[in-house]
């Protein structure tokens, strides 16, 4: 005597087939998920936390946004309360709503964020004016929104460029200050393109 057992129904395969599929994707998603990078290490000390592929958006006693920075990765040091970013791009507004941009190789915000230290290419440049700066360190307060630089700092506006040892620069004033061996070129009218 042979005993024949029931036939699943097409519906019992297409459910055990959704289950399969199920954990195929679930397996592939996990596998594929990012790790974070290694622990970033600071003479500092050792870091509390660090985000990665991070936007920064700091607002005035307003409510209004009026900074913003933008990294692959922030670090913050608990020993000095100091953050660190890597290739940081901020993006500063003035007393006037006027718009200033700053990056670097790297950057440090004090404790309280209000003081901005690039290193390594950093460039300021007033978008609404048309002219950029270029020096090696540029310290920016976006309290008293005053940056300056101890290095030397070139400055362009096409076709006019200028070069010195320390420049200092007031956004709300428009005002900008460069000393200490300054060198320049200024078309005359005779010169200009």
């Amino acid at each position: 005597m042979t005993i024949r057992l029931p036939r699943p129904s097409p519906r019992i395969w297409l459910a055990l087939l959704l289950v399969i599929l199920g954990a195929v994707l679930t397996f592939i998603e996990q596998r594929d998920a990012s790790t974070p990078g290694p622990i970033p290490r600071d003479s500092a000390g050792e870091p509390d936390f660090y985000l990665e592929g991070v936007t920064l958006t700091r607002f005035d006693e307003k409510g209004r946004p009026h900074q913003r920075l933008v990294t692959p990765r922030l670090v913050h040091i608990p020993d000095d309360d100091s953050t660190r970013a890597e290739t940081p791009k901020a993006r500063l507004l003035d007393g006037d709503g006027d718009l200033w941009l700053a990056n670097g190789q790297q950057g440090t915000m004090g404790a309280g964020g209000n003081r901005l230290v690039l290193r390594g290419d950093a460039h300021l440049e007033s978008p609404g004016e048309g002219w950029q700066l270029d020096t090696e360190i540029l310290h920016v307060d976006t309290v008293t929104n005053h940056a300056w630089s101890d290095s030397e700092a070139r400055i362009t506006q096409p076709p006019q460029r200028m070069r010195g040892d320390r420049l200092d620069v007031w956004f709300d004033d428009d005002l900008m200050r460069l000393t200490g061996n300054v060198h320049g070129f200024h078309p005359t009218k005779d010169q200009a393109p």
